[in-house]
């Protein structure tokens, strides 16, 4: 509360507030480890990547400023919220605000999108569409995913799966099986992030209707989730390399695992507000092996250039 009664309603630092950037690491990761892929397979192009990622950010900017104002209106935001500020229950933006944020987001994020349908066609027009509607309808609309035990699908398809394939082709055209792949760990760990969050609010979340996995199945189930999703992320490298016949570089996301086991016994073992820390930890985590991944497919091609 002290934190969110420095900020003067309506100001830069609110606007600041609701976009959540620690949350933007869920939209660099699927570029760089996408962008990575692409010089593997041909060749990366900056215009399109620089765009991609623009478009990522406008796009989970818009995502995040939806959640505020819907979760609020829905009655999943109130003083008993555990988890960081939500700028519009804490009354530093109004809701006809937020909601305008939330159009001039998806505006620019359209117009990152018509360059990369100039430069890679209709499929990406498709994409950037499906990937705003889904942010929006994760907790707004008739039928919110969110609401509705849907949110982790969401984000492992369209923060893994889309985000990493779809940059992958807007730069070389196309999306080879190492891309598909690639993408598992990025969507397996930005889903973890979401379980995190979701064990949290479990009980304020159900008082709200609010029908997450761990509301359905209990907190128990949340933790076995978290700890699935991480093996599915140390084990995409293994596959890489095994199946793919990639480079033992991209073998270096492996070297997180010990992070990755104190986050999975800090979300066994705390409750509450406590897991916070557990949720920043996993979004940092995410974007370390979003990085050594990239590093790790990149790499070998930078020495194969040289």
């Amino acid at each position: 509360m002290s934190a969110a009664a420095a900020i003067q309603p309506g100001s830069l630092r609110a606007w600041v507030l609701a976009s959540r950037p620690a949350t933007l690491t869920a939209a660099l990761c699927p570029v760089l480890v996408g962008t990575a892929v692409a010089e593997v397979s041909g060749g990366m192009r900056v215009g399109p990547a620089l765009a991609a990622l623009f478009g990522a950010f406008m796009i989970q900017i818009a995502t995040n400023f939806a959640n505020d104002v819907f979760d609020h209106e829905k009655g999943a935001d109130t003083h008993e919220r555990l988890g960081p500020t939500r700028a519009v229950q804490a009354g530093l933006l109004t809701p006809r605000q937020v909601r305008a944020g939330l159009l001039v987001t998806v505006g620019l994020a359209a117009l990152a999108g018509l360059y990369l349908t100039a430069v890679a066609g209709w499929p990406i027009m498709v994409i950037g569409v499906l990937s705003v509607l889904s942010g929006i309808a994760y907790t707004g609309g008739p039928y919110p995913l969110g609401y509705h035990g849907l949110g982790d699908v969401f984000v492992f398809v369209f923060f893994g799966l889309v985000a990493v394939c779809g940059t992958v082709f807007v730069q070389t055209g196309g999306v080879p099986a190492l891309g598909w792949v690639a993408a598992v760990p990025v969507g397996a760990i930005a889903t973890a992030v979401l379980v995190v969050n979701n064990v949290r609010d479990r009980e304020t979340d159900a008082r709200a209707g609010k029908r997450t996995l761990a509301v359905r199945f209990g907190r128990r189930f949340g933790v076995l989730e978290y700890g699935a999703l991480l093996a599915v992320g140390y084990l995409a490298p293994v596959v890489l390399v095994v199946g793919l016949g990639q480079s033992r570089w991209v073998l270096l996301p492996i070297l997180t695992a010990p992070m990755g086991v104190r986050l999975f016994r800090a979300l066994a073992t705390t409750e509450g507000r406590g897991l916070n820390a557990c949720l920043v930890g996993t979004a940092k985590l995410l974007l370390v092996v979003g990085v050594l991944l990239s590093v790790g497919l990149a790499v070998p091609a930078f020495m194969a250039g040289g």
